[in-house]
């Protein structure tokens, strides 16, 4: 119990008391009530009156109230943050890096192929693997300055209504209990919002930039004013610029439509946990904010003054961001930020001179041990040992809990061992952050085997919805439906002046249509995309694959006494002649990555 409720001491409800005895047992009675109430009695204390003991537990209760309405204001915030953050981040991928990928692919496949095969699976499964990769460092990014904008606001909330601010330990969260109800209503608020997702911001201007950049680029490589071909190749006509420009609209298109296969509720599991689990269930969770971010607040106000707009910080936008809504707003998503807490770096490290691993390079090192787990697993799972495999991949998961493809492993191990139920719930864990076909497909089969027929329909139409083409989740769909019963047999018409004109008797026999077996599923037709004012050509039927190219990392092994050497420095290290060795591993990235014709 934190020290701050240390005086209360919730007894637990004792049953109904016996009636008073007669005069004559009175004082036995009494007499035994003392001797009962000796000093020496192990468990002798003062008994509170019964109504203050009630008032104490209503008051621990109201406390418990507001800081876990505290607490869920803090993690739908967060979730805000993470989309908004993420989101503007997606849209300068779309401007920086899709240009230089439609690039690469038009230089193999020609300057149609994006607008034809924009919406392709490789296209979309490689902008999986990069958003899957870049997903598990957002909670990580964005909570330091989640937290320090949602505490802002609660602060100023506070100060709105009188309510004081230490200067050293900041809002205590106790003197809001008062205005729970104004909090309360905020959180409602809050709940009644649509789920927070990945979509363009609407303050951000269109892509034109990156069109003009790529523009420029096929200009000097394949136009007419081309330095490096006396004449354009085959297929880059005088409407190269609008198909271009359509496959670069079309991509980026696809970019957010993948985006959106992401659940934000499934990352930044750190706080989260702190959230659900720690600060709203020890009664002080604004203590702990206000000791780290009061300090922050009054530097920030001291060097900055007040920000225009913050009387409009309590609507749940996300509170002291910079330019919100503009083109200036803060992205802290490229920035170093510190997430080691408020010890200083001498603290931490005593007598060390180096600096620590940045995120990005703690990040590269941990997704190398995690899949160095998955590649054991999968070698046991070759042989048929599907308890190793389960164990190597549950290994991977716990260095990567925000990979959602280790638990797609796990699950897969679990239905060659008819372990149904824990298949179940490791597809609904990488469910909860990825809506993949692989994950919907896994789970319906669990769910079959458990004979839930009706939840395992759904995961397949899920599965179809995001990839109607798909043959297994097909078959797997069909094979739920009862059998179709045996069609009637077809009515014949005789026309007898027909038949007398035509010179013979024959009958014509009406044939009813076949119903296809999306129709019989009563599945959704995809939408068509809209049709290209050009025609498609045999480039554009070219099948192209995308792979990340290998990363060298110089990985610091494992020294006895020294659990915390991976999270060092490599020059550190070798001071402390800690050995590295150089690891080779597919690092999915914008970047790194190679565009190839698939031939045959």
């Amino acid at each position: 119990m934190p020290a701050k409720y240390s005086h209360v001491k919730k007894r637990p409800a004792s049953g109904p008391k016996k009636k008073a005895a007669t005069s004559s047992g009175g004082a036995n009675n009494l007499n035994g009530g003392k001797e009962h109430h000796r000093k020496d009695h192990p468990n002798h204390h003062k008994r509170l009156p019964n109504h203050m003991d009630r008032g104490i537990s209503n008051a621990m209760t109201a406390v418990s109230q507001l800081e876990r309405a505290i607490a869920r204001i803090f993690l739908i915030r967060f979730e805000q943050d993470i989309a908004r953050l993420f989101s503007t981040h997606l849209y300068c991928v779309a401007l920086i890096h899709l240009p230089t990928f439609v690039m690469r692919c038009i230089t193999v496949g020609g300057p149609g192929w994006v607008a034809h095969n924009a919406d392709c699976e490789e296209i979309k499964d490689f902008f999986r693997s990069v958003v899957s990769m870049e997903l598990r460092q957002s909670g990580e990014r964005v909570a330091t300055k989640s937290v320090l904008w949602s505490y802002t606001a609660l602060r100023d909330f506070a100060l709105s209504n009188n309510v004081p601010v230490c200067r050293k330990r900041g809002l205590h969260s106790l003197r809001l209990l008062p205005f729970y109800d104004a909090l309360k209503a905020h959180l409602d608020v809050l709940e009644g919002m649509p789920h927070a997702s990945f979509a363009k911001p609407p303050h951000l201007g269109p892509l034109t930039e990156g069109l003009e950049a790529l523009e420029e680029a096929c200009e000097l490589k394949y136009g007419e004013k081309s330095l490096l071909r006396s004449t354009p190749p085959p297929g880059w006509d005088q409407h190269w610029r609008l198909k271009v420009r359509l496959g670069y609209e079309r991509v980026s298109q696809t970019l957010w439509r993948v985006a959106r296969e992401f659940d934000v509720s499934g990352y930044g599991n750190v706080l989260r946990e702190k959230l659900t689990t720690k600060w709203c269930d020890c009664g002080c969770s604004t203590d702990h904010l206000g000791e780290v971010c009061e300090k922050t607040v009054r530097e920030d106000e001291e060097n900055s003054g007040v920000r225009s707009g913050k009387q409009r910080e309590w609507d749940g936008r996300g509170s002291g961001v910079h330019g919100w809504e503009t083109e200036e707003e803060e992205d802290v998503w490229d920035l170093d930020l510190d997430f080691t807490g408020n010890e200083s770096e001498e603290e931490a490290n005593p007598g060390s001179t180096e600096p620590e691993m940045t995120i990005a390079e703690i990040m590269e090192v941990r997704f190398l041990r995690a899949e160095k787990e998955k590649e054991l697993g999968n070698a046991a799972f070759r042989r048929g040992d599907f308890e190793l495999a389960v164990r190597h991949y549950q290994a991977a998961h716990s260095v990567e809990p925000e990979m959602p493809h280790y638990q797609l492993n796990i699950a897969a191990a679990y239905l060659k061992l008819n372990n149904w139920i824990e298949a179940e719930k490791a597809c609904t864990k990488a469910l909860s952050q990825h809506r993949s076909i692989k994950g919907y497909y896994r789970r319906a089969k669990a769910r079959r085997m458990l004979e839930h027929i009706e939840e395992a329909t759904k995961d397949l139409r899920s599965a179809l919805k995001i990839q109607p083409t798909n043959t297994e989740a097909l078959d797997e769909m069909l094979s739920l439906l009862p059998p179709e019963p045996s069609p009637p047999p077809s009515p014949s018409y005789h026309n007898e002046a027909a038949s007398s004109s035509m010179g013979g008797s024959n009958s014509a026999t009406l044939q009813l249509p076949v119903p296809s077996n999306h129709d019989r599923l009563q599945l959704p037709k995809s939408r068509q995309p809209k049709q290209l004012p050009f025609a498609r050509t045999k480039a554009d039927d070219r099948k192209l694959k995308i792979m990340p190219i290998p990363v060298m990392f110089e990985v610091p092994e494992y020294m006895p006494g020294d659990p915390s050497a991976t999270w060092k420095s490599t020059k550190a290290l070798k001071v402390k002649n800690v050995t590295t060795k150089t690891e080779t591993f597919l690092f999915p990235s914008w970047e790194k990555y190679t565009v190839k014709q698939v031939v045959g």
